[in-house]
């Protein structure tokens, strides 16, 4: 939204915490050894599959295979044929450049397929504060130039689904043009892209703007020049194409002609008026421009809509539309031509929400079409396709609509639609969450039904706002954007489905209860109803909380007690509350818009943060108290997490260049703090299993230490830092949130703006059979035997089995004794015991226990009273195994 391990804590840390305790103010001597070599480390998505608009799609025409989806904030991507999945490609965009996620339209040279061009930019508006950049690569998108642009590109701004912006000439592949928005006007390169100039000839930047009273400047925002397209027969050799069709968001003038290769320019005399001109694709074989228009730019409006068709030849309009105007409810934008059968024309009414997105197709360069569903006899509809969304489930959002509604849909928001160049029978077209296509197209035309499938496996795009690791159950929970979040019981598994009962249009806060982590807590936004949602069963099924207090406009932050049995939630709109999930009361002594967070080991604990002041509850939230540090942040966004097992041990990150920016640590509830002096600046801060031989938890924060921007590791609660990430792997902006894995040494979840959850694994991870990659459970199953008691004592057999399909080499076992038993001795293995706590490991010669087999050992141990319980949980390299 963005190796060297040392396990001592630096005697100056240890001063300067206590100076802070004897004089109760906040110290601002801190460590101040950094590290930012980086470790060795592998990132992968945590699966979901898409999650966020598609607005284009773009094959390359002259190599099979070769193609490139774009995001609105997620960058973009490369289709992999062999994997039938998507590579993402701009995930080296850093901190500072953030903006540049949103794509605002790609390009693929077809004289060169290894060429390949982005247009970056968010929003034209001043919500990003750099300008856009057009960013090159040579090698399909695994690295990039970039030239900066004198203008701002809106990737996420509405008109993101027209296009494409951005055109290569098919003859002389160094010239590329590139539609500016906001009343830039048109712009060339002659040099492949590495410097640019507007062509001042070009006679229109455009004046539509979807709201102009919006003083945010995002609707408002005047759309620009929307789509390039050159008509190739007009050139030959590497000369430049002399023909090109330029189309402007403007009603009464949308679609612009040069003949001498961009050096004049004239409105085409002839078109209808009224309209945008959201897509221009030229059939050059049969001389046809064809226009998809709607009267609104996108992606979400538009009432009415017509579809055009230009000879270029003679110069005539025809007026193509699949249905009569009068009968249109929505606006036609996504629009794709058959290469192989260039007669063969698609269109999508793209605004069509109610009761399914329609897609049009006609074999007659559009003079009859049909449809991709129709009614026999309303509400019953005929389908020309099938659906099989059994790889992504979550896109049926757990619904069972009303006919006509169907579930899952067709789609929506389909401003990409495109047939494969070379395969007839292969169709990509985008949604507002994910890529859908088929493989056997060309059963539309043979009364067959043809079959679409989700085609996004690897494309991950979800804004996330909240991310959670509890010690037991799922290793994440998450709180997304647009579809609420999801519980992961296998990060390398689409989950079958987002929360439901209720569901969020956005989830913007959770919490799970230390001790108690089946007890689950979310707040979000809601178009009606409760928008605070708890879960018994660690997130797999939810009820509402109790009523609304008065004003809530929005969900805020929640936190829920160590022992579960209490929450307290600042919503938007509203004072903070608390209650225990049936109704809510107003805390005092805190004010409205607090961030809230819970103490890890004392129940009755709740903290809250605002403005540069932290207050504190003792009663469960109904009261909170201002604490009197000082030097905490007072401007921007600040995040604070208090560390599991240990009261009051509190770590805050957040303020902005304007003020106090960094990192506090704080061991008394929040009643001083101490600044490291060793970062710079810091976004999140979170907490994983600790490093092997060290005893405090791990830290992982999103921040700026030693000059870079990074995601950082601490295995000596601060003392030093390592980057754990490199310059290939920044993903933009990551200040939402963050958190280790209490259960894997090593791995951390960052949370992105557009790229989803993103999961790493350092290369010194131990390893365990039971270390699935993720996986909510281990490939094992135990089976725990008492095979003799006696008065203050007992002997066990324990068998465990390897239920996987590979080798283990070395094993490493632990359960949690329930009723104070105590460990004496053990035979065929290593154990020791810690608390309640029993480790128990291969020696040398039971290391290797091939697939199906089983390894034994026994132990004596000592107990007091009458109760001996079995453990009723075995962990395998911190996940669950099952027992037999």
């Amino acid at each position: 939204m963005r190796r060297t391990r040392r396990n001592r804590l630096l005697g100056a840390a240890v001063l300067a915490l206590a100076a802070s305790l004897l004089t109760g103010h906040q110290s601002q001597a801190a460590p101040s050894r950094t590290t930012i070599a980086a470790d060795t480390y592998t990132w992968k998505n945590a699966r979901i599959d898409g999650g966020g608009f598609v607005p284009g799609i773009v094959f390359n025409r002259s190599e099979k295979n070769l193609a490139y989806a774009r995001t609105d904030i997620g960058g973009a991507y490369r289709w992999e044929q062999d994997t039938k999945s998507w590579t993402p490609l701009l995930d080296s965009v850093g901190w500072d450049d953030w903006g540049h996620t949103g794509v605002a339209s790609l390009a693929t040279d077809s004289v060169d397929p290894d060429k390949v061009y982005a247009a970056v930019g968010t929003y034209t508006n001043d919500w990003d504060p750099g300008n856009g950049a057009v960013l090159r690569s040579a090698d399909r998108g695994a690295t990039w130039k970039k030239t900066d642009l004198p203008f701002k590109l809106g990737g996420n701004m509405p008109g993101r689904g027209m296009g494409e912006r951005l055109a290569i000439d098919p003859h002389d592949h160094d010239v590329l043009y590139l539609g500016a928005p906001s009343g830039k006007g048109l712009w060339r390169s002659t040099d492949a892209g590495v410097t640019w100039s507007q062509v001042t000839a070009f006679p229109n930047p455009g004046n539509y703007q979807q709201d102009p009273s919006d003083t945010s400047g995002y609707a408002s925002d005047n759309q620009g020049v929307a789509w390039v397209t050159f008509d190739e027969s007009t050139g030959t050799g590497t000369g430049r194409t002399k023909t090109i069709y330029v189309g402007v968001a403007d009603k009464d003038n949308a679609v612009y002609r040069s003949t001498d290769a961009g050096v004049t320019w004239e409105r085409v005399a002839g078109q209808p008026t009224g309209y945008l001109a959201h897509k221009g694709v030229l059939d050059a074989e049969n001389g046809y421009l064809y226009l998809a228009y709607s009267d609104k730019g996108g992606p979400y409006d538009g009432g009415k809509g017509q579809v055009w068709r230009y000879a270029t030849k003679t110069g005539a309009w025809k007026n193509i539309s699949p249905v009569a105007e009068a009968d249109t409810y929505y606006g036609f934008s996504g629009l794709t031509v058959d290469r192989q059968h260039p007669g063969t024309v698609m269109v999508s009414g793209y605004s069509s929400w109610w009761p399914d997105t329609l897609i049009f197709r006609s074999t007659d360069s559009g003079g009859t079409w049909t449809k991709a569903w129709d009614y026999t006899s309303y509400p019953t509809r005929a389908n020309r396709y099938t659906m099989d969304v059994s790889s992504v489930p979550w896109l049926t959002w757990g619904a069972n609509p009303t006919p006509p509604e169907q579930s899952p849909k067709l789609g929506w928001m389909t401003e990409a639609l495109e047939i494969d160049p070379f395969d007839s029978n292969r169709m990509m077209y985008g949604t507002g969450a994910t890529v859908y296509g088929t493989e056997d197209l060309g059963k539309w035309d043979t009364g067959g039904t043809f079959s679409i499938s989700p085609m996004v496996k690897g494309l991950e795009e979800t804004a996330v706002n909240d991310i959670a690791s509890p010690p037991t159950g799922a290793p994440l929970l998450s709180a997304l954007g647009d579809i609420g979040g999801f519980r992961h019981t296998d990060l390398t598994k689409v989950p079958s489905m987002m929360f439901t009962s209720p569901n969020f249009t956005t989830s913007t806060s959770l919490d799970f209860a230390e001790s108690k982590p089946d007890v689950v807590v979310r707040a979000g936004n809601v178009d009606s109803g409760a928008h605070v949602a708890l879960s018994n069963d660690n997130g797999a099924n939810w009820h509402a909380a109790g009523a609304d207090p008065a004003g809530v406009t929005g969900g805020g932050t929640v936190a829920v007690s160590a022992d579960g049995g209490r929450f307290v939630w600042s919503p938007d709109g509203a004072g903070v509350q608390t209650g225990t999930g049936s109704s809510w009361t107003a805390s005092s002594g805190v004010p409205a818009g607090a961030v809230v967070e819970s103490d890890r080991a004392s129940a009755s604990t709740f903290y809250a943060f605002k403005s540069g002041t932290f207050y504190a509850s003792s009663d469960g939230g109904a009261t909170f108290t201002a604490k009197a540090s000082s030097g905490l942040p007072t401007d921007g966004p600040v995040r604070f997490k208090a560390v599991p097992g240990t009261k009051g041990d509190i770590w805050l990150a957040g303020g902005s260049a304007k003020g106090a920016y960094g990192l506090w640590h704080s061991t008394d509830g929040g009643a001083t703090f101490t600044k490291l002096s060793n970062v710079e600046q810091a976004d999140t801060i979170g907490f994983g299993k600790a490093a092997p031989g060290a005893t405090y938890q791990t830290l992982y924060a999103s921040a700026k230490i030693g000059g870079v921007r990074g995601i950082f590791r601490s295995t000596d609660a601060g003392a030093s830092w390592t980057r754990i990430n490199d310059d290939a792997h920044q993903w933009g902006w990551t200040g939402a949130a963050i958190t280790g894995d209490p259960r894997v040494y090593g791995r951390v979840y960052v949370s992105t703006n557009g790229r989803g959850v993103i999961y790493g694994d350092t290369a010194d991870t131990p390893t365990d059979p039971g270390d699935g990659g993720g996986t909510g459970s281990a490939a094992c199953t135990v089976t725990y035997k008492i095979t003799n008691e006696w008065p203050g004592g007992f002997q066990a057999d324990v068998t465990l089995t390897n239920t996987g399909t590979a080798v283990w080499d070395g094993w490493s076992l632990n359960w949690t004794f329930p009723d104070g038993q105590q460990l004496s001795q053990a035979w065929n293995a290593t154990a020791s015991q810690s608390g309640a706590t029993v480790t128990a490991k291969n020696v040398g010669w039971n290391a290797k226990v091939a697939a199906g087999s089983s390894v034994g050992f026994g132990f004596t141990g000592s107990r007091t009273g009458t109760t001996n319980g079995k453990p009723t949980t075995f962990t395998v390299g911190g996940k669950e195994c099952a027992t037999g």
